[in-house]
Protein backbone atom coordinates (compact mmCIF):
# COMPACT_ATOMS: atom_id res chain seq x y z
CA UNK A 1 0.00 0.00 0.00
CA UNK A 2 1.33 3.42 -0.95
CA UNK A 3 1.05 6.36 1.42
CA UNK A 4 -1.12 9.26 0.35
CA UNK A 5 0.66 12.64 -0.03
CA UNK A 6 -0.75 13.84 3.29
CA UNK A 7 0.58 10.70 4.99
CA UNK A 8 4.01 11.28 3.49
CA UNK A 9 3.89 14.88 4.73
CA UNK A 10 3.08 13.60 8.23
CA UNK A 11 6.05 11.24 8.12
CA UNK A 12 8.30 14.22 7.34
CA UNK A 13 6.78 16.50 9.94
CA UNK A 14 9.75 16.30 12.27
CA UNK A 15 12.44 18.85 11.47
CA UNK A 16 14.67 17.58 14.29
CA UNK A 17 16.91 15.63 11.92
CA UNK A 18 17.89 18.82 10.11
CA UNK A 19 21.08 20.42 11.31
CA UNK A 20 19.56 23.86 10.91
CA UNK A 21 21.66 26.39 9.09
CA UNK A 22 20.11 29.02 11.32
CA UNK A 23 19.12 27.86 14.77
CA UNK A 24 15.54 28.43 15.85
CA UNK A 25 15.27 31.12 18.50
CA UNK A 26 15.02 29.76 22.02
CA UNK A 27 11.53 28.57 22.94
CA UNK A 28 10.47 27.84 19.35
CA UNK A 29 10.36 24.65 17.31
CA UNK A 30 10.30 24.26 13.54
CA UNK A 31 7.53 21.91 12.42
CA UNK A 32 5.31 20.94 9.48
CA UNK A 33 1.87 22.56 9.48
CA UNK A 34 -1.17 20.41 10.22
CA UNK A 35 -4.72 21.05 9.03
CA UNK A 36 -5.68 22.18 12.53
CA UNK A 37 -3.06 24.97 12.19
CA UNK A 38 -4.91 26.51 9.23
CA UNK A 39 -7.01 28.91 11.32
CA UNK A 40 -3.98 30.22 13.23
CA UNK A 41 -2.00 30.63 10.01
CA UNK A 42 -4.91 32.53 8.45
CA UNK A 43 -5.04 34.81 11.53
CA UNK A 44 -1.27 35.49 11.39
CA UNK A 45 -1.57 36.30 7.66
CA UNK A 46 -4.55 38.60 8.32
CA UNK A 47 -2.84 40.40 11.18
CA UNK A 48 0.39 40.89 9.22
CA UNK A 49 -1.27 43.75 7.28
CA UNK A 50 1.21 43.12 4.43
CA UNK A 51 0.12 39.81 2.88
CA UNK A 52 -2.68 39.33 0.41
CA UNK A 53 -5.14 37.49 2.63
CA UNK A 54 -6.56 34.33 1.10
CA UNK A 55 -9.76 32.64 2.29
CA UNK A 56 -9.54 30.67 5.53
CA UNK A 57 -10.47 27.62 3.46
CA UNK A 58 -7.34 28.04 1.32
CA UNK A 59 -5.09 27.94 4.41
CA UNK A 60 -6.74 24.69 5.50
CA UNK A 61 -6.12 23.23 2.04
CA UNK A 62 -2.55 24.52 2.07
CA UNK A 63 -1.88 22.74 5.38
CA UNK A 64 -3.28 19.55 3.89
CA UNK A 65 -1.87 19.57 0.36
CA UNK A 66 1.38 21.54 0.64
CA UNK A 67 2.45 20.74 4.20
CA UNK A 68 5.63 19.01 3.01
CA UNK A 69 6.84 22.26 1.39
CA UNK A 70 5.74 24.56 4.20
CA UNK A 71 6.75 25.13 7.84
CA UNK A 72 5.49 26.63 11.07
CA UNK A 73 7.38 27.94 14.07
CA UNK A 74 5.70 26.67 17.24
CA UNK A 75 5.94 28.51 20.54
CA UNK A 76 6.47 26.81 23.91
CA UNK A 77 2.74 25.90 24.02
CA UNK A 78 2.89 24.30 20.57
CA UNK A 79 0.90 27.10 18.91
CA UNK A 80 1.95 28.55 15.52
CA UNK A 81 3.95 31.74 16.02
CA UNK A 82 4.91 32.11 12.35
CA UNK A 83 4.70 30.26 9.06
CA UNK A 84 6.13 29.94 5.60
CA UNK A 85 4.14 28.33 2.79
CA UNK A 86 5.71 27.05 -0.38
CA UNK A 87 5.49 24.63 -3.26
CA UNK A 88 7.72 23.06 -5.88
CA UNK A 89 7.32 24.88 -9.16
CA UNK A 90 5.75 22.38 -11.60
CA UNK A 91 7.82 23.50 -14.61
CA UNK A 92 11.01 23.68 -12.53
CA UNK A 93 10.88 21.00 -9.81
CA UNK A 94 14.33 22.07 -8.53
CA UNK A 95 12.78 25.39 -7.50
CA UNK A 96 10.99 26.05 -4.22
CA UNK A 97 8.48 28.89 -4.51
CA UNK A 98 7.81 30.65 -1.22
CA UNK A 99 4.18 31.76 -1.32
CA UNK A 100 3.74 33.53 2.02
CA UNK A 101 5.85 34.23 5.10
CA UNK A 102 4.63 35.87 8.30
CA UNK A 103 5.38 35.98 12.01
CA UNK A 104 2.83 36.78 14.70
CA UNK A 105 3.26 40.35 15.91
CA UNK A 106 4.06 39.23 19.48
CA UNK A 107 7.04 37.17 18.25
CA UNK A 108 8.67 39.53 15.75
CA UNK A 109 12.26 40.67 16.06
CA UNK A 110 13.60 37.27 17.16
CA UNK A 111 14.80 35.94 13.80
CA UNK A 112 11.84 33.60 13.27
CA UNK A 113 11.23 34.61 9.64
CA UNK A 114 14.84 33.88 8.65
CA UNK A 115 14.85 30.62 10.61
CA UNK A 116 11.62 29.51 8.91
CA UNK A 117 12.98 30.16 5.41
CA UNK A 118 16.36 28.58 6.19
CA UNK A 119 14.81 25.48 7.75
CA UNK A 120 12.31 24.98 4.93
CA UNK A 121 14.95 25.50 2.24
CA UNK A 122 17.30 23.04 3.93
CA UNK A 123 14.56 20.41 4.20
CA UNK A 124 13.48 20.98 0.57
CA UNK A 125 17.11 20.64 -0.57
CA UNK A 126 17.44 17.37 1.31
CA UNK A 127 14.10 15.86 0.32
CA UNK A 128 13.54 17.31 -3.16
CA UNK A 129 16.96 18.42 -4.34
CA UNK A 130 15.98 22.06 -4.78
CA UNK A 131 18.70 24.37 -6.03
CA UNK A 132 16.70 27.58 -6.40
CA UNK A 133 14.21 29.61 -4.38
CA UNK A 134 11.70 32.04 -5.86
CA UNK A 135 9.40 34.44 -4.11
CA UNK A 136 7.63 37.69 -4.88
CA UNK A 137 7.77 40.79 -2.73
CA UNK A 138 5.88 44.03 -3.22
CA UNK A 139 8.07 47.17 -3.22
CA UNK A 140 6.56 48.40 0.08
CA UNK A 141 7.31 45.20 2.03
CA UNK A 142 10.75 46.06 3.42
CA UNK A 143 10.72 43.31 6.07
CA UNK A 144 10.34 40.56 3.45
CA UNK A 145 12.86 42.29 1.20
CA UNK A 146 15.41 42.11 4.04
CA UNK A 147 14.63 38.45 4.84
CA UNK A 148 15.13 37.25 1.26
CA UNK A 149 18.12 39.48 0.52
CA UNK A 150 19.78 38.16 3.67
CA UNK A 151 18.86 34.56 2.74
CA UNK A 152 20.48 35.05 -0.68
CA UNK A 153 23.64 36.48 0.89
CA UNK A 154 23.94 33.46 3.21
CA UNK A 155 23.17 30.71 0.72
CA UNK A 156 23.08 31.66 -2.93
CA UNK A 157 25.35 31.97 -5.88
CA UNK A 158 23.06 34.64 -7.30
CA UNK A 159 20.07 36.89 -6.61
CA UNK A 160 18.13 38.60 -9.38
CA UNK A 161 14.98 40.70 -9.19
CA UNK A 162 12.47 41.36 -11.94
CA UNK A 163 8.84 42.39 -12.05
CA UNK A 164 6.72 39.26 -12.38
CA UNK A 165 3.26 40.82 -12.30
CA UNK A 166 2.86 44.52 -13.08
CA UNK A 167 0.33 46.44 -10.98
CA UNK A 168 -1.95 46.78 -14.02
CA UNK A 169 -2.57 43.01 -14.10
CA UNK A 170 -4.40 43.04 -10.76
CA UNK A 171 -8.16 43.66 -10.86
CA UNK A 172 -8.23 45.76 -7.70
CA UNK A 173 -7.00 49.35 -7.54
CA UNK A 174 -3.79 50.11 -5.68
CA UNK A 175 -2.13 46.69 -5.80
CA UNK A 176 1.62 47.12 -6.06
CA UNK A 177 3.62 45.13 -8.61
CA UNK A 178 4.97 41.76 -7.48
CA UNK A 179 8.75 41.67 -7.82
CA UNK A 180 10.14 38.18 -8.38
CA UNK A 181 13.28 37.26 -6.44
CA UNK A 182 15.23 34.52 -8.21
CA UNK A 183 17.71 33.13 -5.69
CA UNK A 184 20.27 30.47 -6.50
CA UNK A 185 21.95 28.22 -7.05
CA UNK A 186 21.76 27.56 -3.33
CA UNK A 187 25.42 26.71 -2.79
CA UNK A 188 25.40 26.27 0.99
CA UNK A 189 22.54 23.76 0.80
CA UNK A 190 24.42 21.51 -1.64
CA UNK A 191 25.55 19.13 1.09
CA UNK A 192 21.91 18.49 2.03
CA UNK A 193 20.73 17.43 -1.42
CA UNK A 194 19.87 13.76 -2.02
Amino acid sequence: MTAAPADRARSRSDFSDISAIREMPEGFKLDTPRVEDGAAIWRIARDSKTLDLNSSYSYLLWCRDFAATSAVARDARGEPAGFVTGYLRPERPGTLVVWQLAVDHAHRGRGLAAALVDGLAERAAREYGIRYLETTVTPGNTASERVFTSFAERHAGGHRREVLFDAGLFPEQGHEPEVLHLIGPLDTLAAHRP
